[in-house]
């Protein structure tokens, strides 16, 4: 069965419509109905990049640069790991 993104296929595995799936484990992660059982090695796909960025020209860019280097600080980094995500 194919999902049309990784929350639909998180949803058929915590209702119990299909046995298993394939999803992100940063979605696994919020999900206390499922139950991880494999974890794909890194080096079977490219890596996952959420890119950010500061547009030019905005009424908030100072705010906005701010938000950016505040993702980019330890106590992010911290959060972002509790949830699954690697950072640089």
């Amino acid at each position: 069965v194919f999902g049309n993104n990784v929350r639909n296929i998180l949803s058929a595995v915590e209702s119990g419509n299909v046995d298993a799936g394939v999803v992100y484990i940063t979605d696994a992660k919020l999900s206390n109905r499922v139950k991880r059982v494999a974890t794909a090695s890194t080096t079977l796909h490219s890596p996952i990049v959420y890119p950010i960025a500061v547009l030019k020209g905005r009424k908030n860019a100072a705010l906005a640069k701010a938000y950016v280097q505040f993702l980019a600080s330890d106590t992010a980094k911290t959060v972002f790991r509790t949830y699954g995500f690697g950072t640089p």
